[in-house]
C-alpha cells in the first residue's frame, strides 16, 4: 500500500473577483458527459537543490490562484436553469486542493505503480446532494520526500474534456514559469451553428451515421454493469514500432495503398487483440472510436468545453483478424466524422435532449484518440518538466477503454503511449498477447507491477 500522508485539503480562489451575475450555459455535448469524470496524473522529477517540504506546493498554490482569474467556469458552481439543465454560476467559489507527501522518490514509484496506487495521487469526490456546494475541479499535489512531485487533476466531464484539462494544467504551468498566461484565456461559448455553405443544406436528410451511433448508446445504457474490478495497463510504443504497425495496417489492394494514421493502426491492433481475449472467435467485438473535433468544427484552440465525438466501427463486415482491413475500417469511420455530420448530430441531440444522460463509455469497447492532447507542454519551472502523464475516464463500465496518448518529446513523432482499462484478468492476459509483443512495447504500468 502506498505510504501517502495527506496533509490538508483547502480551497484555492482566484486573485480577482469575477463580474457579478456572470454564468455559462453548457452545450448538448457537455450534457452527454454528465455520468463521467476525468483524472490526470502528471509526474515530475525535481533536480537541483533539495527544497524544504511544502515549498514547491506553496509556490504552485499561489500561481494557481493567479491563473484561476482566467478560468471563472472552473471556480464556479453548478445550478439548474429553468429548463432543468445544468449551468455554471461564476461565483469564485474556487478549486479544492489536496496537499500530500509520500516516502521515496518518483523514479522508484514509477517502477512499481499500478492503477490502484496511481489513483491515490488524484483526489475526487462524487457530487454532493447539494451540488451548489460541490467543486467540479480538484487538484492534488503530492511531494516525494526523496525527490519528485505528482500533480493530479480531476474534473467533472460535464464541464471539460481531456483537451480542456490539459489546457488548464498548461495555463497553470505557464503562470508558474513566467508569471503570465502565454496563450489567450479559454473561450467558453456555444458550439458553432450549421454553416450556410454546408454540402447538404436539407434539414430533412441529415447524415445518420453519427446519429445512429448515439441512438444505440442511449438504447444500451440500461445494460451497463459496474460490478467488475478493472485494471489499467500503460504500454509505450516507440516511433519505429508504430511505423511497423502502420505498415501492417496498409491496405493490400493495389487500388488503395493509403497508410493508416498512428491512431488507426494502434486502435486496430488493440481491437483485434481484445476481441480475441474476449472470445469473439474470428470476429470482432463492438467498438466505437472517439476523437477531438475542434479542428473539424473550426473551433479556436482555446475552446473550453466538450468536443469529443463518438462513432461506431462496423464489425459485422470484418470476419477475420487482418490488421489491414481493421485499420481501413477505422479510417473510413474517422473520415466520416466531418463538419456536416457533426452539426447534424448536434441538431438531433438538441431536439432529443435526454434528462437522464446516457453512460457514453458504457457499451462498446471505446478507443479514444487523445493525440490532440499534449500534456508535456506543461513546464512549471525550467527543470520541472513532465516525465510521464496518465489519463483516466471514469467510472469504468462496459467492455473497456483504450486511450492513445502522445509520448514525451524526443521519442519520435509517431511514438505513442496506450492506456488500456479492462477487467483485471483480461488486462493480465493482454500484457502477454503475442501480436502486441511483436511490436515490442515497454510496459510502463502493469497489473500488480
Amino acid at each position: 500500500m502506498a505510504d501517502i500522508t495527506y496533509i490538508c485539503k483547502r480551497t484555492v480562489v482566484s486573485t480577482k473577483p469575477v463580474q457579478p451575475g456572470k454564468h455559462f450555459s453548457l452545450s448538448v455535448l457537455d450534457r452527454l458527459m454528465e455520468q463521467n469524470h476525468l483524472r490526470f496524473v502528471y509526474y515530475f522529477r525535481t533536480p537541483g537543490a533539495i527544497r524544504e517540504p511544502g515549498e514547491l506546493t506553496k509556490k504552485l498554490r499561489e500561481s494557481m490562484s493567479e491563473m484561476l482569474t482566467c478560468f471563472p467556469i472552473v471556480t464556479g458552481r453548478l445550478l439548474k436553469n429553468p429548463e432543468g439543465q445544468w449551468m455554471i454560476k461564476c461565483n469564485d467559489a474556487g478549486v479544492r486542493m489536496v496537499e500530500a507527501r509520500i516516502k521515496g522518490n518518483v523514479e522508484d514509484w514509477l517502477k512499481g505503480v499500478d492503477r490502484e496506487k496511481e489513483l491515490k495521487l488524484v483526489h475526487w469526490e462524487e457530487m454532493y446532494h447539494k451540488p451548489y456546494f460541490w467543486s467540479t475541479f480538484y487538484v492534488q499535489i503530492t511531494e516525494f520526500e526523496e525527490g519528485g512531485v505528482a500533480i493530479g487533476l480531476s474534473c467533472f466531464h460535464l464541464l471539460a474534456d481531456p483537451t480542456c484539462a490539459s489546457m488548464f494544467v498548461k495555463a497553470w504551468a505557464d503562470m508558474t514559469l513566467t508569471g503570465k498566461m502565454l496563450n489567450n484565456p479559454p473561450l467558453s461559448h456555444q458550439l458553432p451553428p450549421r454553416r450556410p455553405d454546408r454540402k447538404n443544406p436539407s434539414h430533412d436528410q441529415p447524415s445518420m451515421e453519427l446519429i445512429n451511433c448515439y441512438k444505440s448508446i442511449v438504447d444500451k445504457t440500461n445494460l451497463v454493469s459496474t460490478d467488475t474490478k478493472h485494471a489499467t495497463i500503460a504500454l509505450a510504443f516507440s516511433d519505429p514500432m508504430v511505423r511497423a504497425c502502420m505498415a501492417n495496417g496498409e491496405a493490400m489492394a493495389a487500388s488503395d495503398q493509403s497508410s493508416p494514421s498512428p491512431f488507426e493502426a494502434l486502435a486496430g491492433l488493440f481491437w483485434v487483440c481484445i476481441s480475441k481475449l474476449k472470445g469473439a472467435g474470428d470476429g470482432l467485438i463492438d467498438m466505437s472510436v472517439c476523437s477531438d473535433m475542434r479542428n473539424v468544427l473550426n473551433l479556436d484552440n482555446g475552446f473550453f468545453g466538450n468536443c469529443m465525438v463518438y462513432n461506431r466501427v462496423n464489425s459485422k463486415k470484418l470476419k477475420e483478424h487482418k490488421l489491414s482491413d481493421v485499420a481501413k475500417a477505422i479510417g473510413e469511420v474517422m473520415s466520416k466524422m466531418d463538419n456536416d455530420g457533426i452539426t447534424d448530430l448536434i441538431e438531433w441531440l438538441e431536439h432529443n435532449d435526454h434528462q437522464s444522460p446516457p453512460t457514453m463509455n458504457g457499451c462498446d469497447l471505446i478507443c479514444a484518440s487523445l493525440e490532440a492532447v499534449d500534456p508535456y507542454l506543461a513546464v512549471f519551472e525550467e527543470d520541472l518538466i513532465p516525465v510521464r502523464v496518465s489519463c483516466y475516464v471514469e467510472p469504468v463500465v462496459g467492455v473497456g477503454h483504450v486511450l492513445v496518448l502522445p509520448s514525451p518529446p524526443g521519442e519520435g513523432p509517431f511514438s505513442r503511449v496506450v492506456m488500456v482499462t479492462l477487467p483485471e484478468d483480461e488486462a493480465v492476459r493482454l500484457c502477454g498477447d503475442d501480436l502486441i509483443l511483436n511490436f515490442s512495447p515497454t510496459i510502463l504500468m502493469g497489473v500488480n507491477n
